[in-house]
C-alpha cells in the first residue's frame, strides 16, 4: 500500500496552492464583505484545469481521479475555503452534464464551463425537502417542446449568479424514482431568484433560493433517463463529500499553520507560547487528528475511483469525520490566538465560520452516520 503522492499529485497541490495564495488569499475577506467571487478569477482557476477536474479529457476535462481533485480543493481551501467549495459545487455539476447530457447540450455548455467562463448551481435542497431529498415537489410537466418546471430550491450556492442550473425536480409519481435531473439556464422564461442570503460564512458565496414559475426548457435538457434523477443525485453526492471534506481539511490547515506561527511569536510569561507544554499538546493532538482525517479522506477517494462496493458508506464516513474535525481543529486553533482570534486581522475566525456548514451540506452529518449504520446493517445480514 502506497501512501506518498506520485510526482505528478504533489505538482498538482502545490499548483493549486499557489494559485490559492496569490489569486484568492489576499482579496478573501474583500469578497466576503462584496458577497461576490470575481469571474475573473474563476477563468483563472479554469485556465489551470480547475473547472472540470475529473471529467475525461476526450469531453473536454482535465481527466484527473478523485484522489487527484481531493488535492486540488485541499490546496485552494488553504486560501479560502469558500472559493474552493465554489469551484467544488460546479464540477459535481459538471460532471452530470458530461456523464447525463446529450451530444447538443455537452456541445452547448461543455467547453464553456470547463473553461469556468460560466458557471453552475446544483439545486436540489428546497424549502421543505433538506435531508430527505426524495420528497422534494419542483415538479417539470411535459409540454410540446420539453419541460415546464414548477417550484422553488432553497440554499443554493450561485443562486442568480450562475450560468446554469441542474435541478432535480419530480417528472413521475411520489419517491425518489419520480425524480429527473433536467438543465435549466439563466434567463429561461419563468426563472427567478430569491435574495441572496445573510450566512455566517461562506458570505463570498452568492446564495439565493432558485425559483421557478412555469420555466420552460427545451426536451434535450433532460440529463440521462426520465425517472433516474435522484440516483444521478446520490451518485454526484459521493464525490461532492469527498470535495466538501478536502476543503474542510485545507482550511482546518491553513489554521493550524498560523497557530503554529503565532505560538512561536506571541510570549507570556517571560517565554513563547510554544514553550507550555499544555499548548504544545493542543497542537499535537490537532496535527495528529488532521493526519487521520487526511489518510481516511484519501482512502475514500481510492475508493470511489476504484469502484469498490462499499464506497458510497466510505465516502460518507470520510465526509462526517473530516468536517467534524476540521471544525474542531479550527476552533482549537483560534483558542490558542485567544482573543487575537476572534478579530478579523489573523483570519482564523473566517475559517471556523466557514467551517462549519460543512457539517451540514452535502448530507448533514447525521444522515451521514444513518448511511453508515444502514451499510453496516446490510452486510452484517449478508454475512
Amino acid at each position: 500500500m502506497e501512501f506518498a503522492l506520485s510526482e505528478e499529485q504533489a505538482l498538482i497541490f502545490d499548483t493549486a496552492r499557489a494559485f490559492g495564495a496569490d489569486a484568492i488569499a489576499p482579496h478573501a475577506y474583500d469578497w466576503e464583505k462584496e458577497g461576490t467571487i470575481p469571474r475573473e478569477v474563476l477563468r483563472a482557476a479554469g485556465e489551470l484545469g480547475f473547472g472540470a477536474l475529473y471529467v475525461p479529457e476526450e469531453l473536454g476535462g482535465t481527466g484527473l481521479t478523485r484522489l487527484d481533485a481531493t488535492l486540488v480543493f485541499e490546496a485552494l481551501s488553504m486560501a479560502c475555503p469558500s472559493v474552493a467549495a465554489f469551484i467544488s459545487i460546479h464540477n459535481m455539476c459538471l460532471n452530470m452534464i458530461a456523464k447525463y447530457g446529450g451530444e447538443a447540450l455537452r456541445d452547448q455548455w461543455m467547453e464553456k464551463l470547463a473553461s469556468l467562463e460560466a458557471v453552475a448551481s446544483y439545486c436540489l435542497t428546497e424549502p421543505g425537502a433538506g435531508s430527505d431529498a426524495a420528497s422534494l415537489r419542483t415538479r417539470a410537466a411535459r409540454t410540446d417542446t420539453g419541460w415546464s418546471l414548477t417550484g422553488n430550491k432553497a440554499f443554493i450556492s450561485g443562486g442568480g449568479y450562475s450560468d446554469v442550473y441542474v435541478v432535480m425536480c419530480r417528472t413521475g409519481d411520489a419517491g425518489p424514482k419520480g425524480i429527473s435531473t433536467v438543465l435549466v439556464p439563466n434567463g429561461a422564461e419563468g426563472l427567478s431568484f430569491g435574495a441572496f442570503e445573510r450566512k455566517m460564512g461562506w458570505k463570498a458565496q452568492p446564495t439565493a433560493q432558485v425559483q421557478f414559475d412555469a420555466c420552460e426548457v427545451p426536451a434535450g435538457h433532460l440529463l440521462g433517463e426520465e425517472g433516474r434523477g435522484f440516483s444521478y443525485a446520490m451518485e454526484g453526492l459521493d464525490g461532492g463529500r469527498l470535495n466538501i471534506a478536502a476543503c474542510a481539511l485545507g482550511g482546518a490547515q491553513a489554521a493550524l499553520d498560523a497557530a503554529l506561527r503565532y505560538t512561536g511569536e506571541r510570549t507570556a510569561f517571560g517565554q513563547s507560547l510554544d514553550r507550555f507544554q499544555a499548548l504544545q499538546f493542543r497542537l499535537a493532538d490537532m496535527e495528529t487528528e488532521l493526519q487521520a482525517a487526511r489518510v481516511f479522506l484519501r482512502q475514500a477517494a481510492w475508493k470511489l475511483d476504484t469502484g469498490a462496493g462499499d464506497a458510497t458508506k466510505f465516502c460518507a464516513m470520510a465526509k462526517r469525520f473530516v468536517t467534524d474535525t476540521a471544525s474542531r481543529v479550527a476552533n482549537d486553533a483560534l483558542q490558542l490566538f485567544g482573543g487575537y482570534g476572534y478579530l478579523e486581522d489573523y483570519g482564523v475566525e473566517k475559517i471556523v465560520r466557514d467551517l462549519r456548514v460543512h457539517q451540514i451540506l452535502e448530507g448533514t452529518n447525521e444522515i451521514m452516520r444513518v448511511i453508515v449504520a444502514r451499510s453496516l446493517l446490510v452486510e452484517r445480514d449478508r454475512s
